[in-house]
């Protein structure tokens, strides 16, 4: 599913009781200096990131303190970001004159202790190369440091490194609960681009041994839900690509990809790859 960027008016775009998936909830906020905004997810623990701006979090009426480090756009300083367990009050505040907030949410059933995560605190991540037009950078918000601490929800940041090429190459799927080699994780993107008026493609293909697919042209503030299907991106020359990416396992956290048999061979040509795939846990 592909919704163009539009004002949500803070309502979520995949709210607790979403058909496509089911296990993610997401949702964006933009907030002035000194507004607030309150939610309380009984079955989902959530992630609250700044796209932009500076934002106090206030979890049960106890502040955990602040976060957020870029002004105008997410290639503006490193991210940072939250973790607020299931059936918690979340109180966000805008300190600075205006913030864009995502809140990423996951399907559990457990309640764990909050906690912040600082710069210091993400794990980053850079593979591919410009030769195998595959390099990018993964930022995690809620990676493998915080495996411990957090339920079933991975959250990162995805950059191309340079302009244009793919990402999610070779192509990959995670939509069947086949343990050792596949497990079943919903996901939900949202893209952003340098410059602003930038575009990419997401593709899709549903069944290995047809040779049919589907493609979403993207653009910013494009949202993209994957509920099935192998399902790389590419984006035009001469543009950067982000996207904010929420996984939620359906049994466990770590995430293992299934990797298209005609392409997977690829994997052994693209630098760190191997690397990156071990980091989704």
């Amino acid at each position: 599913m592909h919704i163009p960027y539009s004002d949500n008016k803070n309502k979520p775009l995949f709210d607790t009781d979403n058909e496509t998936v089911p296990l993610v909830y997401f949702n964006m906020i933009n907030l002035k200096k000194g507004e607030s905004y309150d939610y309380q997810l009984s079955s989902h623990e959530t992630s609250v990131v700044p796209a932009t701006g500076n934002i106090q979090i206030e979890v049960e009426g106890n502040v955990l303190g602040s976060i957020g480090t870029r002004t105008s756009h997410v290639w503006d300083g490193q991210p940072e970001g939250s973790y607020i367990p299931i059936d918690s009050h979340c109180k966000i505040t805008c300190l600075t004159d205006k913030a864009e907030v995502f809140i990423a949410g996951g399907i559990y059933d457990k309640k764990l202790n909050p906690f912040l995560v600082k710069t210091n605190e993400i794990d980053t991540v850079q593979y591919g190369s410009d030769d195998t037009k595959t390099h990018r950078k993964i930022k995690h918000i809620l990676g493998a440091k915080q495996h411990e601490q957090v339920g079933r929800l991975l959250v990162n940041e995805l950059y191309t490194v340079g302009a244009g090429g793919w990402s999610g190459f070779p192509p990959h799927k995670h939509d069947t609960e086949n343990l050792p080699t596949e497990t079943r994780h919903d996901e939900v993107y949202n893209y952003r681009f340098n410059p602003g008026h930038g575009f990419g493609v997401q593709v899709f293909q549903r069944d290995e041994n047809k040779n049919e697919g589907f493609g979403y042209q993207l653009f910013d503030g494009s949202t993209i839900a994957v509920d099935k299907g192998y399902h790389p991106c590419v984006v035009a020359p001469g543009y950067e690509m982000y996207y904010f990416t929420i996984l939620v396992g359906q049994s466990q956290r770590s995430l293992i990809q299934y990797f298209q048999k005609t392409h997977a061979y690829q994997l052994e040509t693209i630098p760190g790859i191997k690397d990156m795939i071990a980091k989704y846990k």
